[in-house]
């Protein structure tokens, strides 16, 4: 089965694999233990595919890399540069201890870190194969990698933002009145692959009450005039980077008397939000500028979600935008700013923007209109 293979260039890969490395040392442990999911991808810049074979790449705070893999799946690794990354391949048939292969090429570790989303199947197979080194997740060494984004990244980043804002901008064409959320949500779904997506991660379509719900999907309801519609979108591009934004619309004259000063107070807590956003501010204290204004105002029983979440090959990655994260801020870090007011069994609203520290302040990558968009009823 073929992986898909990103562009990065094996330079910067090799260095990332180096940087692990130093951080696995420097965190007490022996070797990082990844299977195929974003780290790897991150490491190799190959996605790979996890099923009931082990395949794991082998980080030694010590030594060189080994990606272990069956070698009937060996041929989708062919785009990887393994061989200028320094990595060996290490294939094993069905009937071989894939396990035994791993620990063999340890020694005798006491400690190894295994990655956040390794399936319990092969987590478990390796602690048998090593019973004396104690696991932990790998996730605490690699986010500090991860979270700081190069400019290749960030470039990354500015093309899925700019690709999921064109989505945005042909709204109108599918969110009209007498059609279902699901049928809109449809014809999103296909609009963001048009637009430079590989895949449309997710599609929100928030109608009316629904609109109250933040990780409400899609529905049967059909979106009626005076309708406050929160629509949340993102997906991955080729390049394996994200996007993920946030706007709301009303579909004419809306039929609440309340939407357009609620609404104004929520477009205010974004903007603080961001302006807040710079080297050497705590990740809490942006969570507490959005919040600020929207308790000052009355409605903060209504904000019900942390304020931001990291993005980059994963949709949802570190730093946290959220009350208690006292991380600071540096140049390279891509999180969203995200505020939302919900009213329950009435309406809801929420304006989400990826952003990215700079040297002295913040980037917005996605630059549609904050305002409450009026689509035709």
């Amino acid at each position: 089965m073929a992986n898909t293979v990103s562009p990065v260039d094996p330079s910067a890969l090799r260095a990332r694999l180096e940087r692990a490395a130093r951080a696995a040392g420097a965190a007490g442990v022996d070797a990082l233990l990844m299977a195929p999911g974003s780290d790897l991808t991150y490491l190799l810049g190959g996605t790979g595919t996890s099923f009931e074979r082990l395949t794991c790449l082998v980080v030694p705070a010590g030594g060189a890399p080994v990606l272990v893999v069956p070698k009937l799946e060996a041929p989708g690794y062919d785009g990887v540069p393994t061989d200028a990354l320094g990595v060996e391949v290490a294939t094993w048939v069905d009937g071989e201890d894939p396990f035994a292969l791993v620990a063999s090429r340890l020694g005798g570790p006491s400690r190894v870190a295994v990655g956040d989303m390794m399936p319990a199947l092969h987590v478990l197979g390796l602690r048998g194969a090593m019973p004396d080194a104690a696991q932990e997740l790998a996730g605490p060494v690699l986010r500090e990698l991860r979270m700081r984004k190069d400019a290749a990244e960030v470039a990354a980043l500015r093309r899925a933002g700019a690709a999921i804002d064109r989505v945005h901008a042909r709204m109108a064409e599918f969110l009209t009145v007498g059609r279902t959320e699901a049928a809109i949500g449809a014809d999103i779904a296909e609009a963001i692959v048009a637009e430079g997506h590989t895949v449309a991660e997710f599609v929100i379509v928030g109608s009316g009450p629904n609109g109250a719900s933040p990780h409400h999907s899609l529905s049967d309801r059909v979106v009626r005039a005076g309708d406050v519609v929160v629509i949340d979108i993102g997906g991955p591009t080729a390049e394996g980077y994200c996007s993920d934004s946030t706007r709301t619309y009303v579909m004419g004259e809306p039929s609440q008397s309340d939407v357009v000063a609620t609404y104004a107070v929520l477009r205010d807590a974004q903007a603080a939000a961001v302006a807040a956003v710079r080297p050497g501010i705590a990740a809490q204290d942006v969570d507490a500028a959005a919040r600020s204004v929207i308790t000052d105002a009355g409605f903060g029983e209504y904000f019900i979600h942390r304020t931001g979440h990291g993005i980059g090959l994963d949709v949802h990655e570190d730093p946290y935008i959220v009350g208690g994260n006292r991380l600071v801020l540096e140049p390279g870090m891509a999180f969203s700013v995200e505020p939302g007011i919900y009213l329950p069994g009435r309406w809801g609203a929420r304006i989400e923007d990826i952003v990215v520290v700079t040297e002295d302040g913040v980037e917005s990558l996605n630059n549609q209109s904050h305002d409450l968009v009026v689509l035709p009823a």
